[in-house]
């Protein structure tokens, strides 16, 4: 199979057998051959929680230190004087039966959805269709809360909610290629030190089993772990 010379140029930079540390990661893929965008840097954690149960799940949230490099557009679902304050406080869209039906449209055209309490039993009824993209507000993201000022501030500012999915597998961005190497180092830590907090009190044997850091464009690589527990001072 004919492979381009940008993805040769990546292969001669990447040894898949190694194990690298953040640093080391980090500045390969800056090294890659570059694309028309900025390309958002990804984590990819496999933990050691039983899928099986469903106590065992990890949730949570975190603010990077540095952001997220990125424009978030958020939706605020409320009434009355609290739509003024969510479009005084940033949001991109505040409102409620006309948003339902934008989105029940088809209309996903956002990053974050935040709500107060007396809307989320209409917002319910789209749990299906924003659930699965990880879109539906809750009280333990803090996107469910009267004071949506705070909230949208909070997003804005660069605070990001993390799942596992069916796999065990969290995946997240933490940030964006053009961050400083030391930027994308710490918002790496503070998401990985959010993920060991967050870990479920029944899980059992090794918790962080591996990790892979990516870029939109470049390739995947494996991180020595040994050395993110080091500066966490995180216990298995």
């Amino acid at each position: 199979m004919h492979r381009s010379k940008r993805f040769r140029e990546i292969d001669s930079l990447v040894d898949v057998m190694k194990s690298y540390n953040l640093d080391e990661a980090i500045e390969i893929l800056k090294k890659c051959p570059p694309v028309k965008f900025d390309q958002s840097v990804e984590l990819s954690l496999k933990t050691g929680i039983d899928v099986q149960k469903s106590e065992q799940q990890v949730r949570g949230t975190v603010s990077l230190p540095n952001g997220t490099g990125r424009r978030i557009v958020i939706v605020v679902i409320a009434k009355g004087d609290k739509i003024k304050e969510a479009l005084e406080a940033g949001a991109d869209f505040a409102g409620n039966e006309e948003l339902f039906e934008k989105i029940k449209s088809g209309w996903l055209d956002f990053d974050a959805i935040i709500a107060t309490p007396d809307m989320m039993r209409d917002l319910g009824k789209l749990a299906k269709v924003l659930g699965p993209r990880g879109l539906m507000p809750s009280p333990k993201a803090g996107t469910v809360t009267a004071d949506v000022a705070k909230a949208i501030t909070e997003v804005k500012g660069g605070k990001i909610e993390f799942k596992s999915d069916k796999h065990g597998v969290v995946n997240t961005m933490a940030g964006k290629l053009s961050f400083q190497t030391a930027k994308l180092k710490q918002n790496i830590i503070a998401i990985l030190s959010a993920i060991v907090k967050a870990k479920p009190a029944n899980a059992k044997g090794v918790y962080l089993k591996s990790l892979a850091l990516s870029s939109t464009m470049g390739p995947g690589m494996k991180i020595d772990l040994q050395t993110i527990v080091e500066i966490q001072g995180a216990k298995e």
